[in-house]
């Protein structure tokens, strides 16, 4: 999916959050890139069991899940999936109740829509019919009348997707992504190595 890029003004504001985040212990794949604590060969932390989502049921955390791997997919580097962005994202929404009833409409939609399209919920939709639905939902020259509702969804998502996935260790490492380096193109690493508390940053907006 197309836009998957950050504005420069926005990073300070997602490091801010992904830094809040880091401090989770409960993680099974999302790790944060400004870690200090391990090596460059180190992409993914030990997994320390399943992930549980601490806002959405297992129903929406498996569509959620597959959402966030259609938009930053697996395409001979690690993707999405690979990185941990739906636990990332589960775990921004549980912490923030403003884009909870967002959030959780959002999936509603999507799941509404592709029974209404294809008699079965999103998750269970081939990737062809996975993909028309959500470019449909990406792409402004695509956009259909009655579908505004889920284009809101999609814009949502793709934000803390990106946000998930360029704050990650493994989205910072390994993905070779053109708008990865305009945005990183004056922090090769951490910016505050003295600072290994990130006590100077700003709590998260709500």
């Amino acid at each position: 999916m197309g836009g998957q890029n950050l504005e420069r003004r926005e990073v300070l504001r997602v490091m801010s959050l992904a830094a809040a985040a880091s401090q989770f212990a409960g993680f099974d794949r999302w790790a944060f890139a400004c870690d200090h604590n391990h090596s460059t060969d180190e992409l993914v932390r030990p997994p320390t069991g399943p992930y549980k989502p601490q806002f959405f049921s297992p129903e929406e955390f498996a569509t959620l899940e597959r959402l966030t791997e259609l938009i930053i997919p697996n395409d001979g580097t690690p993707g999405a999936r690979e990185a941990g962005v739906a636990e990332f994202i589960d775990f921004m929404v549980a912490s923030d109740p403003g884009i909870q009833y967002r959030f959780r409409y959002g999936l509603s939609w999507i799941d509404t829509h592709a029974t209404w399209l294809h008699s079965k919920p999103f998750r269970d939709l081939t990737s062809e019919q996975q993909t028309e639905i959500l470019e449909h939902l990406a792409y402004k020259e695509k956009y259909r009348p009655r579908e505004e509702d889920g284009q809101a969804f999609f814009k949502l998502l793709r934000e803390y997707t990106v946000m998930g996935f360029y704050t990650s260790r493994v989205g910072l490492e390994e993905l070779d992504y053109p708008g990865l380096k305009v945005i990183y193109d004056e922090m090769p690493g951490c910016p505050h190595p003295d600072d290994p508390e990130h006590k100077h940053l700003p709590p998260p907006k709500s």
